[in-house]
């Protein structure tokens, strides 16, 4: 490969990293009003809640599938540290991991 090629490479693999962290709004610098917006209107998105904790919260509980089922999911903001911003999936306790 050649140098500008292999530059130009770099620069897109940069960019995309810098566009995937913008993906996940941070919830501590928002209202909550303003959360539950962002996940009514996406549906299903990655909340972040601290520089290195995040998850997926769904607007409606029937997302979760398989082996999961849906709970509250409690996010901090700037006006509210539980605040309700949707459903986050959880897997379900069908008895096979209870201590005998």
């Amino acid at each position: 490969m050649t140098r500008p090629v292999l530059a130009l490479c770099l620069v897109g693999v940069t960019m995309s990293g810098a566009a995937l962290a913008q993906e996940r709004p941070f919830t501590p610098a928002l209202t909550c009003e303003a959360v539950r917006a962002i996940v009514a209107r996406q549906g299903r998105v990655v909340l972040a809640s601290s520089p290195t904790a995040y998850e997926t919260v769904h607007a409606l509980s029937g997302a979760c599938r398989n082996e999961s089922t849906a709970a509250p999911a409690f996010e901090p903001t700037l006006d509210d540290p539980y605040c309700f911003a949707g459903y986050r999936c959880v897997q379900r306790n069908n008895g096979d991991n209870s201590v005998r």
